[in-house]
């Protein structure tokens, strides 16, 4: 059985969807520094008036749960941003193209932010709660571990250079296997006996704990801080692309003064 003509099954095929996925993508693409940055603020001011008039006050915890509404958002842009981070680690494996590495790094960057901003949260959030500012609780734990992981990863290719493939694959690979840590983090409340509920959130349709005002404000600020995350990693994939041509540029002027130095000493 053959395929179709144009089909993705014909060699070649699956490229041509690509061009035509990007055709259609490419618009909003080239829009992304018009459109981010309102889209962006607005919907960060629909949270942060969400969350501290809107929604209601919780009956046991009071006033500081209202931060539930940047933590756990930090914490699934974190995941998001360590997820493009396993793509394109991936992709730099396989297709061995810098860029890839770029965008790696810019949105493991990204995450680490987020990360940090996370625990922050929890800490504050867990002092008046918990007693404490930190607990070697299952889950606190397995998120420290996924700073430290991805903390590394960017302090290992800081040391080389940003236009080495080799240090830029064995980075990929460590960023790959970092990446597992995330199921753990999110399985942990499962696995372990530890201070965070059960999911109240991450469940079938209508059976949240959380009444539909607390959840309608967690989604706008699900929302929002999406919004931030893919202008965070807009502008520092371009940041880091542009560090990668400046290095090549670099490169190249080193090679022409090195070639030119070389013939005037011949000549000599």
């Amino acid at each position: 059985m053959s395929a179709a003509p144009g089909s993705p099954l014909q060699p070649g095929g699956a490229r041509r969807a690509a061009a035509g996925l990007w055709a259609l993508v490419r618009p909003v693409y080239d829009a992304r520094w018009t459109l981010l940055p309102p889209l962006t603020g607005a919907a960060m001011l629909a949270m942060l008036v969400g969350a501290v008039v809107v929604a209601p006050r919780e009956a046991i915890e009071g006033e500081v749960q209202r931060i539930f509404y940047i933590h756990v958002p930090s914490a699934i842009a974190a995941y998001l941003a360590f997820f493009v981070v396993f793509v394109a680690s991936i992709l730099v494996l396989w297709r061995g193209d810098m860029r890839f590495d770029a965008v790696a790094r810019a949105a493991a960057t990204v995450g680490v932010l987020f990360t940090a901003l996370t625990l922050a949260t929890g800490a504050i959030w867990g002092k008046p709660i918990w007693g404490t500012w930190w607990a070697w609780d299952a889950r606190l734990t397995s998120t420290l571990v996924l700073l430290l992981i991805y903390s590394g990863y960017l302090l290992a290719r800081s040391l080389s250079d940003s236009t080495d493939v080799r240090a830029a694959r064995y980075a990929a690979v460590f960023a790959i296997i970092g990446f597992v840590d995330i199921p753990i983090i999110n399985m942990s409340v499962r696995w372990w006996r530890t201070l965070h509920p059960d999911p109240i959130v991450t469940t079938l349709p209508g059976n949240q704990a959380l009444p539909d005002s607390m959840l309608l404000v967690l989604m706008i600020g699900m929302a929002a801080v999406t919004l931030l995350t893919l202008w965070l990693l807009s502008l520092r994939a371009e940041t880091e692309r542009i560090g990668v041509e400046a290095e090549e540029l670099r490169a190249q002027v080193d090679r022409l003064e090195a070639d030119g130095t070389r013939a005037g000493r011949g000549v000599a």
